[in-house]
């Protein structure tokens, strides 16, 4: 899943509140000019960048470029004037801005107009080369990723596995090179905004300097850490009486391949593999959807209607009209899932090609959740119309998706009864293939990326460090040898993408408490896993109280705002899985949990 807004930052960064002398005017009379020409140069960077997404070709490619690149151009060139005001007496709301403007861009532009062209190029010719890449058996035999994905989903055969695993991977190695020269020219626009390098610039928006964010996310993930392990154990374990003890290994590492997943990230496709044993084959949200004659955009409408029973105004006409619900027949597309403002937090459009499945069941509603946070902001100024920081919009999404539970399934009509006791396991043990089996790989990215901007990581160990990193944090390792002449990063939409990944790790947490406050709301009592928050209108109160906060305040504001707690932590994760935490770890007495780092 992915966001596109307003080309702002969507981290935080706390602002001076106090400052003992006088504000300077000039520095307010800047920032009301540069959130007018970034307004405009940003309309144009989106409204080209969404055709080059929904219609790639060459032209369209060139556009989205060349708007990219004078966007950069223009936010880095105002982010380097508005050094001037460093240590000079500013207003909260301008030292917050000027702030913001320093982060507006990812991948900040040169000064050098070549340079800012060639980085545009890099940008749309990686996300291009991502989009368009096919693995082709023969000639006459290909693959898109989206065809492997649907496979990976049922195929219990290594061998085909294998091959779609590899195959994938040959994607990537062309842009290794490119890549290489793109980490040079963000980094060197990043230090002429007064940054170490792009890692420096990310990890600055949290209110911590970039070491103590790097520590709070390990910190974090030191709390799940034991869940993680109890469940890559049990599922290493059940696998190999699947695929037998030696296609597993002695190591206690389980082969990437194996998992349903083509960067396994997201392990519930092998449900089926690893349910408990003697249970039945439980209830298909995909067989009902598709009984029900239920649509790609019917399935948009019940995204819609979870935030309508809460009492948030549904979605506008031009939503409906402008949205790329579908994949088009005859043209290539950016297929990924991500929600768009594409014009002033009122034009919010989704992109995605919608499937019919349970999976897109429920991403549709993690976009809408998006879509509907861009839209409450929309009345906060232009360099505020963000989130509080980029973990809470992914969190926002998923918070509702949380939500999809047996009971609200019911409330649609894509259930005919509650869950009983004797689902639980079932349920948890599905959420945590999803969203537990998650964390390490949402954090290793960005370990893997700053690494790669600070120097840290060189282009000669690009692939070694991203598998040391899988191995360290998911357990995992590669299905056959891997070598300097692969670039296996690449095969992951958030790198040549350029996205920011962190934030999902964070997302994972914050969307947990989230729910835990919102389930609070509504009175529910008993298991957490259980609650559903739809139809409740006091929820919805509180929820859109602080989507409408936008960046305006500093993260733990917002979080306050909604949970009544000022920081982050995973403890309400750690609630909600309790059950089958202690299904486990009972499952596990006698095995060998973790792995040698």
């Amino acid at each position: 899943m992915d966001i596109r807004i307003p080309l702002l930052p969507l981290l935080l960064l706390a602002a001076p509140y106090a400052r003992a002398a006088a504000p300077a005017p000039d520095a307010e009379k800047f920032v009301a000019d540069v959130e007018k020409k970034l307004d405009e140069a940003g309309r144009r960077s989106r409204f080209a960048s969404w055709v080059q997404s929904t219609h790639m070709t060459y032209d369209t490619e060139w556009l989205s470029a060349d708007a990219s690149r004078a966007y950069a151009a223009a936010a880095a060139d105002l982010a380097r004037q508005a050094r001037r005001f460093d240590g000079k007496p500013l207003s909260p709301a301008a030292a917050r801005k000027l702030l913001f403007l320093k982060l507006a861009v990812e991948a900040p532009a040169p000064p050098d107009p070549a340079e800012q062209q060639e980085l545009a190029d890099i940008k749309v010719w990686l996300e291009g080369a991502y989009s368009k890449g096919r693995y082709c058996k023969t000639p006459d035999s290909c693959l898109s990723l989206d065809d492997m994905e649907d496979r990976f989903r049922t195929s219990r055969d290594p061998a085909d596995l294998l091959g779609m695993w590899q195959g994938w991977r040959t994607v990537s190695p062309p842009m290794r090179a490119k890549y290489q020269r793109f980490v040079e020219l963000s980094n060197k626009g990043a230090r002429e905004l007064g940054f170490k390098d792009t890692a420096d610039l990310w990890r600055s928006g949290y209110d911590m300097t970039p070491a103590e964010f790097s520590a709070e996310l390990d910190r974090v993930w030191l709390q799940l850490k034991p869940l993680y392990e109890s469940l890559h154990a049990y599922v290493r374990r059940r696998l190999a009486d699947t695929y037998g003890a030696d296609a597993i290994g002695s190591d206690g590492l389980i082969p990437a391949h194996l998992l349903g997943n083509m960067w396994g990230q997201e392990w519930g496709n092998v449900f089926p593999l690893v349910k408990p044993k003697g249970t039945a084959e439980g209830y298909d949200l995909t067989e009902r959807l598709r009984a029900k004659g239920v649509d790609e955009k019917g399935m948009v409408k019940y995204g819609e209607g979870f935030f309508s029973s809460l009492g948030i105004a549904p979605l506008p006409a031009t939503f409906w009209e402008r949205s790329m619900i579908v994949k088009p027949a005859g043209r290539e597309v950016v297929c990924h899932a991500s929600a768009w403002d594409v014009e002033d937090s009122q034009d919010v459009r989704i992109k995605m090609c919608t499937r019919v499945n349970s999976d897109d069941f429920v991403t549709v509603h993690h976009e809408l959740g998006h879509n509907y946070y861009q839209r409450a902001y929309a009345g906060q100024p232009y360099l505020f119309r963000g989130s509080a920081n980029d973990g809470f919009h992914e969190a926002l999404g998923d918070t509702i998706a949380l939500s999809i539970t047996p009971a609200y399934l019911k409330q649609v009509g894509l259930r005919d009864s509650d869950a009983g006791a004797d689902e639980d396991t079932d349920l948890l043990l599905r959420m945590a293939l999803e969203r537990v089996a998650f964390q390490p790989f949402g954090l290793l990215v960005d370990k893997w990326r700053w690494g790669v901007f600070s120097g840290e990581i060189p282009p000669g160990r690009y692939n070694q460090a991203w598998w040391d990193l899988v191995r360290h944090y998911q357990g995992l390792k590669p299905p056959v040898a891997r070598s300097e002449a692969d670039f296996d990063p690449g095969a992951k939409y958030h790198i040549p993408a350029n996205t920011p990944y962190a934030r999902y790790f964070l997302a994972q947490v914050l969307q947990f408490q989230f729910y835990r406050a919102l389930c609070r709301q509504t009175g529910h009592t008993g298991p957490l896993h259980r609650c559903s928050f739809y139809g409740n209108k006091e929820a919805g109160k509180k929820l859109e109280a602080m989507m409408a906060m936008g960046s305006s305040r500093p993260w733990p504001d917002a979080l306050e705002a909604l949970t009544g707690e000022r920081a982050m932590d995973a403890t309400a994760i750690l609630e909600y899985f309790a059950p089958l935490k202690a299904w486990l770890d009972e499952q596990n007495k006698g095995q060998s949990v973790g792995w040698k780092p």
